[in-house]
């Protein structure tokens, strides 16, 4: 039979299954899967040629012969069928199965001149990128080789109707002990873009996480120019100390821990590092001129917002969260813990190194952070690595000015392929949540008191269950649903704060009505300093619809909104000594935390979670537990 194509045309295809199995050319993320599910044809075929369609077929070349038509296999040209007639295979128009394997162990590693054993995802540092397309289910099978408990949070996922997957210890579940492990299962609706996993319990996560890749559709383009190639960039923190060492000494003596010693890019302080061997030390984006990158940039850190910058280049912002935006161009990206930017990169200038670094951004001042600027290196190619590097100057790191042009550049794409559906109208729940610190007495602390966080006043205990087990097995007592919608004593918030610093305790949580509409003002405080929060919920994203500097005013506040094109998120940054009101619609059931995602303050309190009530019906239900979910 002979088999001939040009690219683009309409063919007619006739060919047995265990041809297009031996011959399969499709990217290395497809390759594992479409061969299986080509074997599970050729098994019910018998390599009958069943595959018979009118289909449209791109491959790399011209074919002269296929098998059987009287030539040689081997001299046949190498097909790349990128979309091998999708249509012949309906079950991959909604995506396929991904099955990963996440291997929780011990590595010892050496930076900043000593080394020391960190926990890893199969021993890297980061861990491996997982890979999917929007519409995948994915499966991901995590064993605890470490002697602590461990979860990972596959973070703005929206785990619609499976909050089991979702990852928080104690919330969404029992954390997976030392020796067991545990199958996330989720599926990849409606997203496309860079999100991340991390672990969630204790302050694992400083090294225990990873970039999450999600592609769209097969056949979807982007809607940005195609780039030559994609990097991703994860931007951390490094202690040399033990992290649990470093937060644990911090809750007995009451204050706040030390900071890191380093920031990394990839993995790497850089080769301006305190320690450096030479320029050629650290991460190297390797490019080409005149070429166009995709950068996937992560920010992994524990405890601090960064600026990113590459000298001499100019970076397009195409996404944020795995939601597209207006493309528009800056030197510098404000990124918070928690947060993922997508920019495009185009090697336009002289051949030779260019500097890349990663600094803090806080504009409070008395809060400590790590001065300290993880560097890496964007080279041409054919350029000599004895070259020298064109620096670049990095913001002060209370350039306040700097990211709030950043922020206020970010609007969502709105076009008709990915509109902007915010909820408009009358909203269900307004909800006022003021986010600080508070002081609260320690007997057990040096100085008799600690250092506390707190969302209107109600500092967060966590419990010694599942809140998601709790709440669908209707356990009593676990927790309770009276979490203040607004806070109970008014005060001038961005103000010195009231003169008891004490805040309240409790596992509190608020409950919202199946597709009730949301709208959230979290207002930072002046209690002991006002201060910038990396605000995360779980579960959902949401539209960042006003932000503004002082107290939010109910009255003239909201005649600010942007209701058109806010940019979709899952973590906002809320300004220092201001306040942002985010709206979302309560349609995906379960319990949900919300967090700041400067570990820290995690650790302290500044944390709550919603109860989100079944609608009717099992597809607006959250699906039973499953049979392997760990037990605390």
């Amino acid at each position: 039979m002979g088999w001939s194509a040009i690219v683009g045309v309409d063919v007619e295809t006739r060919l047995p299954v265990s041809w297009l199995v031996a011959n399969l050319r499709v990217e290395p993320m497809e390759r594992d899967a479409w061969s299986s599910y080509l074997m599970m044809m050729y098994a019910q075929s018998n390599d009958k040629p069943i595959l018979r369609n009118k289909s449209r077929v791109l491959v790399k070349k011209n074919i002269g012969r296929g098998p059987g038509a009287g030539g040689a296999e081997g001299q046949m040209e190498s097909v790349r069928v990128l979309l091998l007639l999708l249509c012949l295979f309906p079950a991959f128009a909604n995506g396929i199965t991904r099955h990963y394997k996440f291997n929780i162990v011990t590595r010892d590693i050496t930076r900043l001149c000593s080394s020391k054993p960190i926990l890893t995802v199969n021993g890297r540092f980061p861990g491996p990128t997982l890979s999917a397309r929007e519409g995948d289910n994915v499966l991901v099978k995590v064993v605890n080789h470490v002697k602590y408990n461990v979860t990972i949070h596959w973070h703005g996922i929206r785990q619609l109707r499976t909050g089991w997957a979702d990852g928080p210890a104690y919330i969404a579940q029992c954390p997976i002990q030392p020796g067991q492990s545990y199958v996330y299962n989720f599926t990849l609706t409606g997203q496309r873009g860079t999100l991340w996993y991390h672990a969630h319990i204790l302050w694992l996560r400083a090294t225990v996480h990873g970039a999450i890749v999600i592609k769209p559709k097969l056949n979807v383009p982007y809607p940005f120019p195609k780039p030559y190639k994609e990097v991703v960039v994860v931007l951390a923190e490094w202690w040399k100390a033990d992290t649990e060492a470093v937060i644990n000494q911090a809750m007995q003596t009451g204050g706040a821990p030390n900071v890191s010693d380093a920031h990394t890019i990839n993995g790497h302080p850089g080769p301006l590092s305190t320690c450096a061997s030479s320029s050629l030390d650290g991460f190297k984006l390797q490019v080409q001129k005149g070429k166009t990158y995709l950068l996937r940039i992560v920010n992994a850190a524990l405890n601090e917002d960064l600026f990113f910058k590459i000298a001499g280049h100019k970076l397009i912002v195409v996404e944020v969260d795995a939601v597209y935006t207006k493309p528009f161009a800056t030197d510098t990206v404000v990124i918070t813990p928690g947060q993922t930017t997508n920019v495009l990169l185009t090697a336009d200038k002289s051949t030779g190194r260019y500097l890349v670094t990663a600094s803090p951004f806080m504009d409070t001042m008395v809060v400590e952070v790590d001065n300290r600027t993880a560097t890496a290196t964007l080279h041409y190619e054919n350029s000599l690595t004895t070259s020298a590097i064109t620096t670049v100057s990095i913001p002060p790191r209370n350039a306040t000015p700097v990211a709030t042009a950043f922020a206020d550049s970010i609007r969502s794409l709105n076009s008709r392929s990915f509109p902007a559906d915010v909820p408009r109208g009358a909203i269900d729940h307004s909800l006022l949540f003021t986010i600080g610190i508070g002081i609260n007495p320690c007997a057990t602390c040096v100085n008799g008191s600690r250092v506390v966080g707190a969302i209107n006043n109600v500092s967060f205990v966590m419990p010694t269950t599942s809140l998601l087990e709790a709440h669908f097995f209707k356990k009593k007592g676990v927790f309770t649903l009276d979490f203040p919608g607004k806070p109970l004593v008014e005060f001038n918030y961005t103000g010195s704060g009231p003169a008891n610093l004490q805040t309240m305790t409790g596992t509190r949580l608020y409950r919202l009505a199946y597709n009730s509409t949301v709208q959230l003002v979290l207002q930072d405080t002046g209690i002991i300093a006002p201060e910038s929060h990396p605000i995360h919920l779980h579960g959902y994203n949401f539209f960042v619809v006003g932000k503004g500097l002082g107290n939010y005013n109910p009255k003239t506040s909201p005649l600010k909104f942007n209701l058109v094109d806010p940019i979709e998120r899952n973590t906002i940054a809320v300004p220092s000594g201001g306040w942002a009101a985010i709206r979302f619609r309560a349609d995906n059931p379960g319990v949900w935390f919300m967090h700041c995602h400067f570990e820290v303050h995690t650790t302290w309190g500044l944390k709550m979670a919603f109860v989100v009530d079944n609608g009717k019906g099992p597809n607006e239900s959250l699906l039973p537990p499953p049979a392997d979910l760990p037990k605390c």
